[in-house]
C-alpha cells in the first residue's frame, strides 16, 4: 500500500460544476497516481442543513458519483465511499467531543462564516455546530495525513491537529497523526455573475453535465466590463469574468494575452470573446458529458462501485477503531 493517505470529498448537495473541476477534481486525478486516495461522499454533513430533505441527498450521491467517474476518477486507484455507512466516524465524533469546548468550536472562522451565511441565529442545530468535529473523525479514522482543501478550510486542519494532539496527550499514545493541508494551486473560480464564488445554490454555476446549449446561454450572461458599451471602446480585463475563465481554461495562453491587449485598446467585442470561451468550455466538457451519460444509464454499475468502496473503507475503519479503543483503554473484551 502507498504510504501517504489522502482523504478528500464533497457534500452531495448537487451535481458538480466547473469550480469543483478546477478546484479539486483535476487535483484528485493527479493525487490518485501518487497516493492512496479516499474520496468521501459526506452525506452526514449534507444532512446537517438538509435533514428534512434526505431524498435530495440520496439522488445527489448518484449524481456526484457519475461526475467523479466521468472526469476520470478511477475506482481501481481511488476508493469512493459513503460517510454514513462508516459507523466508526460517528463513534470517533462522540469521543472527540470530550476534547473540545463549545467556545472553541464557535471560534472556528469557517464555521462562524457558514452560520452567518445561512442566517441560523437562534435556530442553530447541534448537528451543524459539531460538524467540524465530524470532519476531524473523517480525517483521522483512516489515519489520513494529506487533506486537499481551499484556504478557507485551513481552520479545519488546524482544529483537526489540535484534537489529535489533545487525544495523544490525554491517552499517552501516538495512535493519531496530524494532517497536512494540500492547498489547491488554482484560484477560486468566480461565478458567471462575477460577484460570488461559483455555487450550486447561487444560480451562477456551469455544471459538468450542462448541454452545449446551456453553456452558450450561461456564457452569454457572463459579467464583463459594464463600461464597454461599444466595440471601439477600450475595455477592462480586471474583474472581467470572461477573461478570468479564459485564463483558466484556454490552452492557448499566447492568444489569450493577445486578446487582452486588443480588448484594452478597443476594437474587440464581448460577443467574440464569449464565442471563444463557449468553444473552449464545450471542448472540455463534451467528453465528460458523454461519459457521464454512459454512467448515468448504468445505475447498477455506479452503485456497485459505491458499495465496494464503502465496504472496503468500513473494513479498514473497524481495524483502526480497535487501535483507538486500545489506546483509550476501552477495549473491554480483549484481555479480561
Amino acid at each position: 500500500m502507498k504510504k501517504n493517505i489522502v482523504l478528500t470529498g464533497d457534500r452531495p448537495t448537487g451535481p458538480l460544476h466547473l469550480g469543483h473541476y478546477v478546484g479539486s477534481l483535476l487535483n484528485r486525478l493527479h493525487l490518485q497516481e501518487k497516493y492512496q486516495q479516499f474520496v468521501m461522499l459526506a452525506d452526514v454533513q449534507a444532512l446537517t442543513d438538509n435533514f428534512d430533505n434526505p431524498e435530495k441527498i440520496r439522488q445527489n450521491i448518484f449524481e456526484v458519483t457519475c461526475d467523479y467517474l466521468a472526469v476520470g476518477i478511477d475506482p481501481s486507484k481511488t476508493t469512493i465511499f459513503i460517510q454514513s455507512y462508516i459507523p466508526q466516524i460517528a463513534e470517533l465524533t462522540i469521543f472527540y467531543l470530550n476534547l473540545v469546548t463549545e467556545n472553541r468550536l464557535k471560534r472556528n472562522p469557517t464555521l462562524k462564516s457558514e452560520i452567518l451565511q445561512k442566517g441560523y441565529g437562534d435556530n442553530l442545530t447541534m448537528g451543524f455546530l459539531i460538524y467540524p468535529i465530524s470532519q476531524v473523525a473523517d480525517i483521522t479514522f483512516l489515519r489520513a495525513n494529506l487533506v486537499p482543501v481551499g484556504e478557507d478550510q485551513l481552520p479545519m486542519i488546524e482544529q483537526t491537529n489540535e484534537i489529535v494532539r489533545a487525544f495523544n496527550r490525554t491517552y499517552q499514545t501516538d495512535v493519531l497523526i496530524e494532517a497536512e493541508a494540500i492547498i489547491s494551486p488554482v484560484p477560486r473560480l468566480p461565478g458567471t455573475d462575477g460577484k460570488n464564488k461559483m455555487g450550486k445554490s447561487l444560480g451562477n454555476a456551469i455544471f459538468l453535465s450542462d448541454t452545449a446549449d446551456e453553456i452558450v446561454k450561461k456564457v452569454r450572461s457572463m459579467y464583463t466590463d459594464p463600461d464597454h458599451l461599444k466595440i471601439s471602446d477600450p475595455g477592462k480585463i480586471e474583474g472581467n469574468t470572461v477573461f478570468s475563465y479564459l485564463d483558466v481554461f484556454d490552452p492557448d495562453k499566447a492568444e489569450v494575452e493577445r486578446l487582452k491587449e486588443h480588448y484594452q485598446r478597443g476594437g474587440l467585442g464581448d460577443v467574440v470573446l464569449k464565442r471563444r470561451l463557449t468553444d473552449v468550455l464545450d471542448t472540455i466538457l463534451k467528453p465528460i458529458r458523454d461519459r457521464r451519460k454512459e454512467f448515468y444509464s448504468n445505475k447498477d454499475y455506479v452503485y456497485k462501485i459505491l458499495e465496494e468502496g464503502t465496504r472496503h473503507t468500513e473494513d479498514l475503519a473497524r481495524e483502526r477503531m480497535k487501535m483507538i479503543r486500545k489506546a483509550m483503554k476501552i477495549n473491554y473484551f480483549d484481555n479480561y
